[in-house]
């Protein structure tokens, strides 16, 4: 199903904290409209009308919400502007009010950038409980590579893998856990072993088992777009407006997730940076993560060390893109991004501490982080 109007917000700001009671001031504080709850907002809103003639664009004002025809009065437009406004449930117990950073940890031969660092279990763990030193909030542990060109790894090769790790890891941290799998057993495995989130690059649609599976862990899913197969998925993309395919491909797994008993809460969206996307795919979603609070799901952002940052800044060596991946996640961030999926999470987390600093206008916010 195809949309025909889309909302983005723009001018994402963070209001002025209201004056001390001993500061000179006259006037109001204008706080525009609270993204996703806050604490951030939004100035005004990108309004995109598609239809057979193609796509048109126009920024309306915030004095002009509510006073201009624009389409606000149509069902699709009024349930974007609230799912854009509406605080984000907590994900497996974990407030979503300030950014989160999820830890990657490969237990794979092949990943693109730290293949074969962590497959054995306790190199894994160890490398787990170094993230969490270093501010990770959530650990992502994946053992089936899903890079463009690779192969799939069989189920019980991907259990070995992932397994033993989540378990170790769950005996020493409570930190919450994901797996990175598009399998419905892994899935049910993990659960078991005391995973919090499943994460599945294919939004639940490469394992027919996978929907049932995962709705009847009752863990929260994120659902990832991509185009294809990673075998295949970079070969050939093709899209009419690759950030509004995108848009109604997660739309689309979000309601089946719903018919599928998976509340809505507990879904997150990610856009997928990468998979099934050539370079000027991947820079017109990245310039529009603002579009996916529409969604009404949290959304989070996957650009560590990819492709598109060599692309763009002539880095062969996945390893040396760790500036371009900590610009990726803030731009991002500034845009009401509540989760980013890193490599390089000490680095992040500084860079994500300074930011918010900046932001806010006081260190008060680092402390609370």
């Amino acid at each position: 199903m195809q949309r025909s109007i889309y909302i983005r917000p723009v001018g994402v700001f963070r209001p002025p904290a209201s004056p001390a009671p001993h500061e000179a001031f006259t006037g109001e504080v204008w706080g525009g409209l609270p993204l996703t709850g806050g604490p951030s907002s939004f100035a005004a809103l990108e309004v995109i009308e598609r239809g057979a003639k193609g796509v048109s664009r126009r920024v309306i004002g915030l004095g002009d919400l509510f006073e201009r025809d624009w389409g606000r009065h149509t069902l699709a437009a009024s349930d974007l502007l609230e799912n854009i406004r509406a605080p984000r449930a907590r994900l497996a117990g974990l407030s979503l009010d300030k950014p989160r950073i999820m830890g990657i940890v490969n237990v794979t031969p092949d990943s693109f950038s730290d293949g074969g660092n962590f497959l054995a279990a306790k190199a894994a763990i160890d490398h787990g409980l170094k993230l969490v030193e270093e501010g990770a909030d959530i650990l992502d542990i994946g053992g089936e590579s899903t890079r463009p060109g690779s192969d799939p790894v069989p189920v019980d090769e991907e259990l070995r893998r992932v397994i033993p790790v989540i378990e170790g890891l769950r005996a020493k941290t409570e930190v919450r856990i994901s797996v990175d799998t598009r399998k419905a057993e892994v899935m049910r495995h993990a659960a078991q072993a005391g995973a919090d989130i499943l994460n599945d690059v294919s939004a639940l649609t490469h394992d027919p088992a996978a929907l049932e599976a995962a709705a009847a862990t009752g863990l929260p899913v994120m659902l990832m777009h991509a185009q294809g197969d990673p075998k295949t998925m970079n070969d050939n993309p093709q899209y009419s407006d690759v950030a509004l395919d995108v848009f109604d491909f997660l739309e689309q797994r979000i309601h089946a997730c719903e018919q599928a008993g998976i509340p809505k809460a507990k879904l997150v969206a990610d856009p997928g940076i990468g998979f099934g996307k050539h370079l000027h795919h991947n820079v017109a979603v990245l310039s529009a993560m603002s579009l996916y609070h529409g969604l009404g799901v949290s959304v989070l952002l996957g650009a560590s060390r990819k492709k598109l940052i060599g692309q763009l800044c002539n880095v062969e060596n996945a390893a040396d893109r760790v500036p371009g991946s900590i610009a990726a996640a803030l731009h991002s961030i500034s845009q009401g991004v509540q989760i980013v999926r890193v490599h390089d999470v000490a680095a992040t987390r500084q860079a994500i501490s300074i930011w918010q600093a900046a932001d806010a206008g006081s260190e008060a916010v680092v402390a609370k982080s």
